[in-house]
């Protein structure tokens, strides 16, 4: 998929075009799926790819979602990241390109992987799963 900034910028607000499009990243603890414990798929608010799901999703006590593992490997990329004067791993989504937020490992987290796939809230749009 394959957009204009301007086009991005008619369909996202400011704060989604600044994470998604410019790989921004919003303040912890603020925003919307930070500590939520619905049920669903989480998907790319930008393109509507389904990227993670609940079942992975887990607290990490670090202010936004982390997951453990994404929905299945072809749905996002990794990008080697070093900004801010460290190496980190970028998360994007696969289908649209846009930033989602960053994988760190080895943190000693007691999930399957010892991943944690540190997204923003802005990045994500939960589809709850219907009782």
């Amino acid at each position: 998929m394959t957009k204009s900034d301007a086009e991005w910028r008619r369909e996202l607000t400011e704060d989604e075009f600044q994470v998604l499009r410019r790989a921004g990243t919003e303040r912890p603890f603020t925003g919307e799926y930070w500590d939520t414990k619905t049920e669903g798929v989480y998907a790319c608010r930008a393109c509507g790819a389904e990227l993670f799901t609940s079942g992975e999703k887990f607290d990490a006590h670090c202010g936004w979602p982390s997951f453990f593992a994404p929905l299945a490997e072809d749905r996002v990329r990794y990008i080697r990241d070093e900004s801010l004067g460290m190496v980190r791993v970028e998360v994007r989504c696969a289908a649209c390109d846009s930033h989602l937020g960053h994988v760190f490992s080895g943190e000693g987290f007691d999930t399957p992987t010892d991943q944690r796939y540190c997204i923003n809230s802005v990045s994500l749009r939960l589809r709850a799963t219907q009782a």
